[in-house]
């Protein structure tokens, strides 16, 4: 097994073990000293002690899900990294795929339990400055034909310092033009209704709207100071007591309907912490939210203008507001970028 000072090569360099700082169900990630002159990385493996206990078929997908990713992220131009994490070097270790990512210096999850242990909360202009970004991010992973499913804060990294996010782990993305129902992906706490209650085939049937409900769950939660959706949180924990029948449990305390996905003690909780543009706030969260994907925003376009009136209302610049517009541009096709900024507010 791999520890403190393993070698791992891979294409382009081999890097050094140094500490674990991370991991999920199938994957361990490490922070590893890179080829000499070059700054230190995430190195992301296979998590091979849980491959070992697990099922043929799941050992499979496991790995199929690293894969994905790589090819996702080696399939983006330079300038899509921008709020997307960057692919530094991949390959193999023991059969196994292997990813070097830019090191961040946390998760946003870390970082908003770190600013309540401070007795602090991100202030608005800080929150839609991430909205900002990982709508940016959002939009180029469905501009390239994809969906994330997996919007959470673990997988958004954060440079504390520049006070930039970035969209992390696309193992569980599945292509948008696959429009069938799908095995189950992500995380309960932080999913759209579709992706946690199975359709009447069994399966799920998401889509990019999926994911601007995460983003929603997101907003709340960093403008609330790190205050999750118990909408979500009902979801979760019914999911972590009863994996295979944790829809039917949460419909079963409910009179065998879905939850409401915002309460009026939490919009007015998200007002408050909004202060005077709270209305405009409370319009696009609801939107989020929306139990109806096709009552979701259509695109991130549509989410961009509405952070942009969110800003004003808050009395912040007006550059503030027409960048969030003008930022967007790297998000979308080249043929549209022009059409974007002639219509901006």
């Amino acid at each position: 097994m791999d520890g403190c000072g393993t070698i791992i090569p891979l294409e382009l360099g081999h890097y050094r073990l140094i500490e674990r700082i991370g991991g999920s169900a199938y994957g361990a990630v490490w922070r590893a000293a890179a080829p000499a002159g070059t700054r230190d990385v995430a190195l992301k493996l296979v998590n091979e002690a849980h491959m070992a206990q697990a099922h043929p078929a799941l050992r499979q997908r496991w790995i199929a899900s690293a894969e994905a990713e790589i090819d996702f992220l080696e399939s983006l131009a330079p300038w899509d990294e921008r709020h997307i994490v960057r692919l530094l070097d991949c390959g193999r270790h023991r059969g196994l795929p292997v990813m070097a990512l830019e090191l961040m210096s946390c998760d946003l999850g870390r970082h908003m339990q770190a600013l309540r242990h401070a007795g602090d909360e991100p202030p608005l202009a800080t929150v839609l400055a991430w909205m900002g970004q990982l709508n940016q991010a959002l939009g180029k992973v469905h501009q390239y034909g994809w969906r994330h499913l997996d919007l959470k804060p673990g997988n958004v990294l954060a440079d504390t310092g520049l006070g930039l996010v970035k969209l992390a782990d696309f193992g569980t993305n599945r292509r948008l033009a696959a429009a069938q129902e799908h095995s189950y992906a992500g995380t309960a706490n932080w999913q759209a209704p579709e992706q946690f209650f199975p359709a009447a085939g069994g399966g799920y049937r998401t889509g990019a709207a999926s994911d601007y409900f995460a983003l929603g769950a997101l907003f709340y939660y960093m403008a609330t100071g790190g205050v999750p959706l118990q909408y979500g949180s009902e979801c979760g924990q019914a999911r972590r007591d009863d994996p295979r029948a944790a829809a039917d449990i949460v419909l079963a305390r409910h009179g065998g309907v879905a939850p409401p996905t915002l309460l009026p003690d939490e919009m007015a909780a998200f007002a408050q912490a909004c202060g005077a543009a709270a209305q405009p706030a409370l319009d696009l969260l609801r939107r989020l939210l929306d139990p109806d994907p096709a009552a979701r925003p259509r695109h991130a376009l549509d989410i961009s203008r509405a952070l942009a009136a969110i800003a004003a209302a808050a009395g912040h610049s007006g550059a503030m507001a027409e960048t969030a517009i003008a930022n967007l541009a790297y998000a979308m096709p080249p043929a549209r970028q022009a059409l974007a900024r002639g219509s901006a507010l």
